[in-house]
């Protein structure tokens, strides 16, 4: 409950940062009075917040759950996990404040003050021990796919985390190699933590809501030695045309492109699991979200690897488009993961039901087609954008006024998602202060043959 209600503040604050910095791009005169509010400094505080506040916090929370359950071993350890979720609190605060006032690295996903990586390294301390502590006390049986992807994202992040602060803030390697360095942390912190988190959230949700077993769980091993051995290498497709050995691109080049192995695998597993239940999407909540963030999961996945050739980065580096993708991998697929995950643990952490099936509609929608314009509209305009400043006819700041519309709508994307993430914090609150309502049965969106929809 900590976790979770600590990752709500930051999706809020996050959300209201991302605003400002959206429509700053396209009326750059907005709050200008402010330097703490410039673009410069809203931009990687609003990054920042949703990457290490909201989605790191929710996913720990979603992972302590998920963990506990499977290895059917009670958590122990709360005092701990209290001081866990204390630390990554305050970094995230002194972080926010540190970029706010200038204090920026600007190395992008590490641009918090090197004191805020301290106390964020220093959470996982107790987390780790927690989850080996789940893991050693197991109930003799078999070993859920979920578990090798929770237990992997617990020890990779740190591993990662560690690697960059030590080489680009605290004994920083020399500058040709930081660049390198950068995009192979920013990356991998999406591949192997937030994905492993979030694939292990469908492998558990998908075959729990729908009483069923997973299509394969052959499949989900190959998903998973996939990942382990492929993500690793990317990141350096986004240096494509920079200065560094043609290897080292063309390496994560071809990572990229057997990502598809596991990508593939994932899909069809999960494709095949809801085969013939797919009607249970009209009435879940949880189902709705987490069939949404899988499917979105496919399609950024597969953008990814299209996105690593020279052919296509040629066009789409530098763009917009780039700005589309990351939305794609970490809101549509990662944000909403989470939000049908935490749909379906709230009520069994407190014994109460959500109380609106309106604002649960009115947040995945809100979320769901806001999510999708953003995508679209900037994939279009980032493909036109880099096809205009590859025609030496056309000069620059005539792009600049021709990618305008494109950022309005941006801004009424984000408008939408901030919309859902009020809706979701005013239910979420509800809850929390709401009588047992326990005996009306869940929530569900829509009237089944034998269960009744509540408000």
């Amino acid at each position: 409950m900590q976790f979770f209600i600590s990752a709500l503040f930051w999706l809020l604050a996050g959300s209201a940062l991302a605003l400002i910095a959206s429509l700053k791009l396209h009326s750059p005169t907005f709050l200008a009075e402010q330097d703490w509010l410039t673009f410069g400094r809203v931009r990687p505080a609003h990054l920042n917040t949703m990457v290490y506040g909201w989605a790191t916090m929710a996913g720990i929370g979603v992972a302590l759950w998920m963990m506990s359950r499977l290895c059917r071993a009670p958590l122990r350890g709360v005092g701990w996990l209290h001081v866990s979720a204390l630390l990554l609190n305050i970094g995230n605060a002194w972080g926010t404040y540190g970029v706010l006032t200038g204090g920026s690295t600007s190395f992008e996903w590490l641009e918090y003050p090197r004191a805020a990586g301290l106390f964020l390294s220093a959470a996982f301390v107790p987390l780790i021990i927690v989850f080996a502590d789940m893991a050693r006390r197991r109930q003799a049986g078999h070993i859920y796919v979920s578990q090798w992807y929770l237990m992997a994202a617990i020890f990779w992040f740190p591993w990662l985390y560690l690697t960059a602060q030590a080489l680009m803030l605290w004994q920083p390697v020399a500058a040709p190699a930081q660049a390198p360095m950068n995009w192979w942390y920013a990356h991998n912190a999406l591949g192997l933590w937030f994905t492993p988190i979030c694939l292990a959230t469908a492998y558990y949700l998908i075959p729990k809501i729908l009483g069923k077993p997973i299509h394969s769980y052959y499949l989900s091993v190959i998903g998973f030695w996939s990942l382990a051995f492929f993500y690793a290498w990317n990141g350096m497709h986004h240096l494509i045309g920079g200065p560094y050995p043609a290897w080292l691109i063309s390496v994560s080049i071809v990572a990229s492109l057997m990502m598809l192995i596991p990508v593939v695998t994932v899909a069809v597993n999960h494709h095949f699991t809801m085969r013939g239940s797919f009607g249970a999407l009209r009435t879940s909540p949880t189902l709705r979200f987490v069939v949404f963030a899988a499917m979105s999961y496919t399609i950024v996945s597969v953008q990814g690897s299209l996105t690593a050739i020279r052919a296509v980065s040629r066009v789409t580096h530098f763009t917009h488009y780039t700005v589309a993708h990351a939305h794609m991998g970490m809101y549509a697929f990662v944000t909403m993961m989470l939000f049908g995950a935490m749909y379906y643990m709230m009520p069994r952490l407190i014994g109460k039901e959500w109380p609106s099936r309106w604002l649960i509609r009115i947040h995945f929608w809100g979320c769901a087609l806001g999510v999708l314009h953003y995508w679209i509209i900037l994939s279009i305009g980032g493909i036109k954008q880099g096809l205009w400043m590859l025609d030496p006819s056309v000069p620059f700041l005539d792009i600049v006024q021709r990618m305008l519309p494109y950022l309005e709508q941006r801004s009424w994307a984000g408008v939408a998602m901030t919309t859902g993430h009020i809706a979701f914090a005013i239910s979420f609150i509800w809850l929390l202060m709401s009588k047992s309502n326990q005996d009306t049965g869940p929530t569900l969106l829509g009237k089944t043959n034998n269960q009744k929809s509540i408000v």
